[in-house]
């Protein structure tokens, strides 16, 4: 049976892998595979099919992404997200230039470079805000000690963790648990 892969901007955790299997279920398409930012849709897919999908996956908050530039930016998002946020992780003898190489397979500074273009921001620069999205996340927790989160997320030590988090966000780790509010920001939308 033919199958249609679409690749989708703005999935970046398991419920919405959920919203988009019941959207696409809804509309009467059989679904294969799902991951982040990817669907398998069973059958061909009419001009019409498309529209449709399209009009439920934007009152969602999703998008249809069509160009190949463009997925391989949202699966460079993945990869980080599912890295820093689910612990996905990479083989420690490996640093994560070549494992976007591996995973993505294409040369990590042609990957770069389309990056950057795009997104306004280098793969270093979005991996360092998803790590301190992550970090007040944990934070807001108070499960952790500082330590244990510079680990988790593979800091070299806590003075490193916390200086990136202060040029970030303009405070301290400590400064940031210990006041109310929330202040982290939808994984989407971190840039």
């Amino acid at each position: 049976m033919e199958s249609t892969i679409l690749y989708i901007k703005n999935m970046v955790c398991n419920r919405c892998i959920r919203v988009v299997r019941e959207e696409l279920e809804q509309l009467g398409f059989i679904i294969g595979p799902i991951e982040l930012g990817k669907v398998t849709i069973r059958g061909g897919l009419s001009e019409e099919n498309l529209m449709t999908i399209e009009k439920a996956l934007i009152s969602n908050g999703f998008e249809l992404i069509n160009d190949r530039q463009r997925q391989i930016i949202e699966q460079v998002k993945k990869i980080i997200i599912e890295h820093v946020h689910h612990g996905d992780s990479k083989p420690q003898h490996i640093n994560f230039s070549e494992y976007l190489e591996q995973q993505i397979g294409a040369n990590y500074s042609s990957i770069s470079k389309l990056f950057s273009s795009f997104e306004g921001v280098t793969i270093e620069k979005y991996l360092i805000l998803q790590k301190i999205e992550r970090a007040k996340e944990l934070l807001a927790y108070g499960e952790q000690t500082l330590s244990e989160i510079a680990y988790e997320l593979e800091y070299s030590s806590v003075a490193h963790l916390s200086g990136q988090f202060k040029k970030v966000t303009g405070m301290t780790p400590t400064a940031f648990k210990n006041m109310t509010g929330n202040r982290r920001k939808p994984l989407d939308q971190v840039s």
